[in-house]
């Protein structure tokens, strides 16, 4: 037995959904949470997840005994009905959890996994999305079961080397993630200031793409996404104007930002405008590996995300500027020759 898979087996997790009158109630129930265990991670608008696996002794109970004290705790103290399920990881926990019903609890042991997940629909398997869904039903792949049955080889011919892999050990009900208690940061932001109030458009735009770049790797190098943008022009006369937007899928990928900041410029409708300055602001962050990219059919995304990567080892090496898109280049040298 490998040593990840016994610490797989070894976990015992919790996922709760709560009937909250308002999202904003869920910062309120960590100290409820965390007087049970601190490894707590709350997953907004109205989930938590818990790893109870350090705190079975300390309780003398089992973790289906734990989600019912929880669930009891959070009616006494709170007046809410909180849906609860149990599972050795956090997937098949979350996706039993969406099952039960408020008031209830769902346990699936660590034997029973296979058989929990063999019936699901393929688009309730974490990581599933609509177009990824679509893709393998049309391939009869319609149940979990169908994915797992498939060798990994024909599965990342569908659906890419990566996203092949992680689909096909969550279908095996296989999931490492662990719980997160640090808070991830709700936004990250990157200004760029010119240096004249700038009216020419082509300007506009080459700063939006240095803006998403910046972001894009602080995301990356923070291991976040982001699900919503903002961007804020500043203009010569001291007035902003804001626009907001979710993005389409969450994402921490510079050419997937740049395209939304773009779009979102063009929605301002800027006339000859003078430029001070323009904010991009990443949104509803939160951790990378709870993100899916849904397939496009569109090789040349998968190429330049290939080669982002390449250029993220490169900068952490040598440094950020060492490349860079090209229309962030300096202009050209233009070069005169005279004859002699």
């Amino acid at each position: 037995m490998t040593t990840t898979t016994a610490q797989q087996q070894l976990r015992h997790i919790v996922h709760l959904r709560f009937e909250l009158p308002d999202p904003a109630r869920l910062q309120d129930l960590r100290p409820l949470l965390e007087q049970v265990t601190p490894q707590v991670q709350l997953l907004e608008p109205d989930h938590a997840v818990l790893d109870v696996t350090g705190a079975l002794r300390f309780w003398n109970r089992d973790a289906a005994e734990i989600a019912r004290l929880l669930q009891l705790r959070a009616a006494a103290h709170h007046g809410l009905r909180t849906a609860a399920a149990t599972a050795p990881n956090p997937m098949v926990a979350a996706m039993a959890c969406v099952l039960t019903p408020p008031g209830h609890l769902t346990t699936v042991e660590l034997d029973a996994v296979a058989a929990f997940l063999r019936p699901r629909p393929v688009r309730e398997l974490t990581g599933v999305g609509p177009t990824t869904a679509r893709l393998l039903i049309q391939h009869g792949v319609h149940t979990v079961g169908d994915l797992a049955g498939l060798p990994l080889a024909t599965v990342q011919r569908l659906l890419g080397a990566r996203t092949g892999r992680t689909l096909h050990d969550r279908a095996h009900g296989h999931d490492h993630r662990p719980v997160l208690t640090e808070p991830v940061a709700r936004s990250t932001s990157a200004e760029h200031r010119f240096t004249r109030d700038e009216l020419d458009p082509a300007q506009h735009r080459r700063a939006l793409l240095d803006l998403a770049g910046q972001l894009g790797t602080r995301l990356r190098t923070g291991a976040q996404v982001a699900a919503g943008f903002t961007i804020t022009v500043r203009y010569a006369d001291g007035s902003t104007t804001t626009r907001t937007r979710a993005l389409p899928e969450a994402t921490h990928h510079t050419t997937l930002l740049a395209r939304s900041a773009y779009d979102l410029y063009e929605s301002l409708g800027l006339q000859r405008a003078r430029v001070r300055s323009i904010t991009l602001r990443g949104e509803n962050l939160s951790p990378a590996e709870h993100a899916t990219r849904q397939l496009t059919f569109d090789h040349t995304i998968d190429k330049t995300l290939l080669i982002e990567a390449v250029q993220d080892r490169a900068r952490r090496r040598y440094g950020t500027d060492v490349i860079k898109p090209a229309a962030l280049g300096h202009p050209a040298v233009r070069w005169r020759y005279t004859s002699m």
